[in-house]
This record gives C-alpha cells, sequence and structure tokens, in this order.
C-alpha cells in the first residue's frame, strides 16, 4: 500500500467494513455478543456509530447462530446511520469464523481501496482505533497490504486489509485472512501500540463484568 499525509489519508481512502457477529457466544450461555449493551447501547450499535465519520463506500455485517436477532437490531440501527449497514447471513456457522470471513469477503460489492475487518465484541474498539489504523498506512512499504495491531506482542482486531490483499485472498479458494497473514508474513505490517482496547474481547460472564457491560 501507498500513502500520503497521514493527516489527509483517512478523507481520500475509500473504506469498506466487514464486521463479523455469526458467533454462537457458547461460553456466554448462547448470547449474542454483538447485542451486549453498554451505556443503553449494544456493541453492534456502538461500531456501527464509531465506523460513521468515515463514510464507509460499504458496510457488511455476517450474521449466524443468532441471526434474527442481529438483524432485527440491525434494522433499528440503520434508520439513525447515513451509512447503514448490510447483513449478510452465513447459513452454516458451525463451521467457524473462517467460514464467514469467506463469506463475508466473497458478498463485497464495491469499489474499495482498503477494508477494515472487525470483530463484534470488542467494546473499547471505536472510532480512535479505526483512525490509528488509518493512520498507520503512512508508514507502509510498498509491499505491505495489511495493518494488523500488535499489543505487548500480542495479535489484535480489528484489521485492514488493501484491496490488492483482498482480491489476492479471494483467487484462492477457501482462503481467509488469517492464513494469508500467516503465509505472506512480509505483506503485513504489524501495527506496535499500547492501546489495549485493540485485543479486549469478551467470552465469558467474568469478561461482561470487567468490561461494564450487560445482557440487556
Amino acid at each position: 500500500m501507498t500513502s500520503s499525509d497521514p493527516s489527509t489519508q483517512s478523507s481520500k481512502l475509500r473504506l469498506a467494513v466487514l464486521l463479523l457477529a455469526a458467533g454462537e457466544g457458547s461460553r456466554l450461555g448462547s448470547h449474542p455478543k454483538a447485542l451486549l449493551r453498554r451505556d443503553d447501547l449494544t456493541l453492534l450499535e456502538r461500531i456501527s456509530n464509531a465506523i460513521q465519520q468515515f463514510t464507509p463506500v460499504e458496510c457488511l455485517v455476517v450474521t449466524g447462530f443468532h441471526a434474527e436477532a442481529i438483524e432485527s437490531e440491525l434494522l433499528k440501527i440503520n434508520r439513525a446511520l447515513t451509512y447503514p449497514m448490510t447483513a449478510v447471513r452465513n447459513s452454516a456457522p458451525e463451521k467457524g469464523q473462517a467460514s464467514s470471513v469467506r463469506l463475508g469477503l466473497e458478498s463485497l460489492q464495491s469499489e474499495f481501496d482498503v477494508l477494515l475487518v472487525a470483530l463484534s465484541d470488542q467494546p473499547e474498539i471505536g472510532a480512535q482505533e479505526i483512525q490509528e489504523l488509518l493512520e498507520a498506512l503512512s508508514r507502509c512499504g510498498n509491499d505491505e497490504e495489511v495493518i494488523l495491531p500488535m499489543v505487548s506482542g500480542q495479535r489484535g482486531n480489528p484489521v485492514l486489509f488493501s484491496k490488492k490483499a483482498v482480491l489476492d485472498i479471494l483467487s484462492i479458494p477457501e482462503m481467509v485472512c488469517r492464513t494469508y497473514m500467516d503465509d505472506h508474513p512480509e505483506k503485513v505490517r504489524a501495527m506496535s501500540t499500547n492501546n489495549r482496547a485493540f485485543v479486549v474481547d469478551v467470552d465469558t460472564l467474568a469478561d461482561i463484568q470487567e468490561c461494564k457491560l450487560s445482557l440487556s
């Protein structure tokens, strides 16, 4: 990826978003993590609101185990969004996150420059973190196609992929983002950061309490 002044970079990029919300939430008693709440907003609504200021050209939400509940929430959220989210339903979410990632990539319709692949269970991710990723583009070499946040050696999310990287992934049957990064480390720009928002997610009831979330 090539880039220019980081102060103007994000306004020039055509950003697409792929949000993964197909999981079962089995350790939460099969509760959809995207519908956990903080300050009376679902995590789905919080990330949707954060994305708006970047004028995305496309926003896809991959649903699965709790498709009807999440898609119903999406309809409510979209009424207040300038750039609405579109649901894509994974009919076989039991095949795991990789199947949702692949479905999402194959469902993209827009002309974009960079794709943000995000999880629906990261309560601390907001506009600041998305901006941090976009600004990292200014430090990319010509052969680097992925921005991966790293916090004290731990991989984080969301991750940015160039259009070229997405096309490369799609050109190989069943290839997904994580495998692509593992197979092509030279294309990955590790964005070292102290911002722990990139590695905070919700898997257990203890996580809900620690992140000050509620089930309803």
